[in-house]
């Protein structure tokens, strides 16, 4: 007998569809969304011995977390081969029976799919996930019969700490703020690491993979396969990301947006589901502790001051009473 690994997701889809509403059903327009090339940075220039070479690297970090808040990187030292090696893990987990990863505990029970809290198709995650705090990673019994997973992501999540704090660091540099900055910023013990399965969806391009939204950290590192659907708000239109086989993506989250006075930009992005192919990524997300105080790295805030924790919690309510994030914008002054 066949043992389904997919979520009930067409089921929890169609029970909003048939709510009461006065919105149009129908999730957007089909408008038709044109094809970027995001910045590519070559991170080898940080390591130059010229030291020009170093700041056109550091220059150019800067210059793409303002301009699009996204930026592809090379030569940033995960190797193909660790990355080859986690994609197999991911994809062996997420063949694992739905039952098994909803009620197991695996990964300290981190996996969810859909939106619990849609209330309208338009708020629907068409994918699954296993949402994952870095400090938990290393806890052998998190991992049930998938042994041989541990390893991998232990190594996967050091080498993308080690990627993110280099980024922060370069980011914290431009603004002329010292390695206290650094150090309260690049906490790796409250950071978290999502493995993500986006299924076939029968009536792509229509459903959102993920729907539209700013990250809640400082930035986040992506690991996406070659199928595409991640897109971003450029110059007030949708643009979709062509995949780098070569290159990870870097975006900038709200906590950077607020700490730098909005110097560098979080900036809103979705997924679209694919209708013949599923797709896979991984995304780091570098966050502080939850009692850390975000403030303005400038004396003149556009911001008042709050905690991460502060930040998460509005978020959390936000979404049960609105059905979406709010963000910023709830901690202008």
């Amino acid at each position: 007998m066949l043992v389904d690994s997919n979520p009930p997701l067409l089921h929890h889809y169609g029970a909003l569809l048939h709510q009461p509403s006065d919105k149009n059903p129908q999730l957007h327009e089909n408008h038709i969304t044109e094809e970027c090339q995001l910045p590519l940075i070559d991170l080898e220039g940080l390591k130059s011995h010229d030291v020009s070479y170093r700041l056109a690297c550091a220059s150019a970090i800067c210059r793409a977390s303002s301009e699009w808040g996204f930026f592809q990187v090379v030569n940033h030292g995960i190797s193909s081969e660790l990355i080859k090696k986690m994609r197999r893990e991911q994809v062996k987990l997420f063949s694992a029976p739905f039952k098994k990863k909803q009620t197991s505990g695996l990964l300290n029970n981190s996996y969810r799919y859909g939106t619990p809290t849609a209330t309208h198709p338009t708020q629907f995650s068409w994918s699954e996930a296993f949402h994952i705090p870095v400090s938990k990673i290393s806890d052998q019994t998190c991992y049930g019969e998938f042994t041989s997973l541990r390893e991998v992501m232990e190594e996967f999540s050091t080498a993308m700490s080690n990627l993110s704090k280099v980024l922060a660091r370069v980011l914290i540099n431009n603004l002329d703020k010292q390695e206290e900055a650094a150090g309260d910023i690049c906490e790796s013990s409250s950071c978290f690491l999502r493995l993500n399965r986006y299924p076939a969806c029968p009536f792509s391009p229509e459903m959102f993979g993920l729907v539209p939204h700013t990250d809640s950290d400082f930035l986040t590192i992506l690991c996406q396969d070659q199928v595409g659907g991640l897109q971003l708000m450029k110059d007030s239109k949708w643009v979709a990301v062509k995949p780098n086989p070569d290159a990870l993506i870097v975006n900038i989250g709200d906590l950077f947006q607020a700490w730098s006075n909005d110097v560098y930009k979080s900036v809103e992005h979705k997924v679209m589901a694919n209708e013949k192919t599923e797709r896979y990524s991984i995304a780091y997300f570098l966050c502080p502790s939850y009692d850390s105080l975000i403030g303005s790295c400038r004396e003149s805030s556009i911001y008042r001051k709050f905690t991460f924790g502060e930040y998460r919690s509005q978020i959390q309510e936000d979404v049960k009473k609105l059905g979406h994030k709010v963000g910023l914008s709830r901690f202008l002054i």
